[in-house]
């Protein structure tokens, strides 16, 4: 029980953080948090001074309610994980509500799980209706820096460049017909222009596919 309340805090500063994206400085009414969640005036006003005596929100009566600093950072997590998982949905051949199903996944991302998504979908920028990702808390982004610094997209290898496949995303059937040549802990090498060899086989994949491949990076020394 105590976890789906989290989930009901988490949605109110999501949603405080995406006032925040449209005026910094403004307060928000709780009237029009409510409007915003669907809730009753009564539940949003009673939730928002429950996250203010925790330290997320600066709330005064008639006046309404901005984002602590603590607050902010939270909302952002939230907002970060929800649009990674909108990117993740829109990856994979998904046929779902996005949005809706993204709601429910964000509150299952922990820190470890969105260092593998940062890092599986190339530490994407913007979501795939074009909105701004925000950037991930400062504990995660040492964390990130350093897979990103092994771990890329197989389209940004560069010529003569070999990895191991770490993961994939991509169709079950087309995986199924690239079973033989791709699989993960695999070897691969780019020769350039979208062409690939595993192997003694050569391979062509265009660039969307090759996007949705992740590869650790062989030191060329080795």
């Amino acid at each position: 029980m105590a976890g789906h309340f989290q989930e009901f805090e988490d949605e109110y500063l999501e949603t405080m953080y995406e006032f925040f994206e449209r005026d910094e400085h403004s307060r928000v009414r709780t009237g029009d948090l409510a409007e915003r969640l669907k809730v009753s005036p009564a539940s949003a006003t009673e939730m928002i001074q429950r996250l203010s005596s925790k330290g997320y929100i600066d709330y005064e009566r008639y006046k309404g309610a901005k984002l602590t600093q603590k607050g902010l950072e939270h909302g952002q997590m939230m907002k970060r994980r929800h649009r990674l998982a909108e990117v993740l949905l829109d990856r994979i051949p998904f046929d779902g509500n996005m949005h809706e199903t993204a709601c429910r996944l964000e509150h299952a991302i922990d820190d470890d799980l969105e260092v593998a998504l940062t890092v599986l979908l190339g530490n994407p920028e913007l979501d795939p209706s074009g909105r701004i990702i925000p950037e991930t808390g400062a504990h995660l982004d040492t964390r990130i820096r350093a897979y990103g610094e092994t771990h890329l997209q197989l389209s940004d290898l560069e010529m003569n460049q070999s990895g191991t496949i770490q993961g994939m995303l991509i169709s079950e059937g087309l995986q199924s017909l690239l079973q033989e040549s791709l699989a993960l802990g695999g070897m691969i090498t780019s020769c350039g222009s979208g062409l690939y060899k595993v192997d003694d086989t050569e391979i062509m994949l265009d660039d969307a596919l090759a996007k949705n491949i992740i590869v650790q990076r062989i030191n060329s020394e080795n």
